[in-house]
């Protein structure tokens, strides 16, 4: 019960992080940074009086249902509670930033929170705090078995059926809505007047924006992935090496029976999985036992069993 608990309140402060990264540093400025959101950040251009949160339930609704049929009602009951909390919020604090309802339609950057944080002048450090900050509310909810509704349910729809790792599911669906974004608010397309000078180049900022998000997204989600593979091949019983692996890392590794391709002479080979921080112990204590010892040392890109993580049970989503 504890577990669950927890996990539906990760849940929401994912939401309430990816709703302010989008309120404060994100939507004032035009930036598309893809998914339903991005789509909704152009819409609200041509219709302001709707706010970006309301475009989301438009979006977010039907994709809901797709859910629900196809990811499982597990996920769909998470995503629910998700894409509807995620809008609410950004509506919320947009209302609370705002004095007036005029520059709450604007979204008038020099009135967010009283001009304290207006960032026009600063549109590329914008772009990364927004990034990040809406990365990490991402990662947080999909580290939950959960989606923030849009993109995030277009993309595990796309690593369950045609296998795209998540991340790249996204990039590949938000480059349409940043094509969408550069008609609108780019070239001005259904505005009053003409477009702002310069605005265009708010697709390249979209551009950046959606990859940090991504790459946030994933790091979030998987950690650094630093573990690595080391392979020892060695002419000597590395009795040393054994104690040291077993007493002072607490780990253990697995022997492998082997021979020299071309003396045909028995040799130790031994395979075993560290973390990053433990590779120089190791390689110092090879040298120890043995200084003409064959050492391989390579990436894992995943490690499961145990002291590391568990496996994934069958229906579980993988985001990376």
């Amino acid at each position: 019960m504890k577990k669950l608990i927890l996990s539906w309140l990760y849940i929401f402060l994912g939401c309430t992080i990816m709703g302010a990264g989008f309120v404060f540093f994100i939507n004032p400025y035009n930036i598309i940074p893809g998914g339903v959101y991005g789509a909704s950040i152009v819409l609200h251009n041509l219709f302001p009086s709707i706010q970006v949160g309301t475009f989301g339930y438009m979006f977010d609704i039907p994709l809901m249902i797709i859910s629900v049929i196809l990811l499982g009602g597990k996920l769909g009951g998470r995503t629910i509670a998700a894409a509807l909390t995620t809008p609410f919020i950004m509506n919320f604090l947009s209302w609370l930033s705002y004095p007036t309802e005029e520059a709450l339609y604007a979204l008038d950057p020099s009135q967010l929170l009283g001009g304290t944080m207006d960032m026009s002048d600063h549109l590329i450090l914008t772009t990364i705090i927004g990034s990040v900050v809406i990365g990490v509310g991402q990662g947080i909810v999909v580290r939950q078995q959960a989606t923030t509704g849009g993109t995030d349910i277009v993309a595990m729809i796309l690593q369950k059926y045609a296998h795209i790792k998540f991340s790249n599911a996204i990039l590949m669906v938000d480059g349409l809505v940043v094509a969408f974004g550069l008609v609108v608010i780019g070239f001005g397309i259904g505005s009053e007047g003409e477009a702002t000078k310069g605005s265009w180049l708010l697709s390249f900022y979209s551009l950046i924006a959606i990859y940090l998000m991504s790459r946030v997204l994933a790091r979030v989600i998987n950690g650094a992935k630093n573990d690595k593979i080391i392979f020892v091949i060695s002419d000597e019983k590395l009795h040393n090496l054994h104690r040291y692996i077993l007493k002072d890392m607490d780990r253990t590794a697995t022997c492998i029976k082997s021979s020299g391709l071309y003396t045909g002479k028995e040799k130790e080979m031994l395979f075993l999985v560290v973390s990053y921080k433990e590779v120089a112990g190791v390689k110092h204590t090879i040298k120890e036992c043995d200084p003409r010892a064959f050492v391989i040392v390579t990436d894992a890109y995943d490690t499961f069993g145990e002291g590391w993580k568990p496996l994934p049970s069958k229906g579980d989503v993988e985001p990376e």
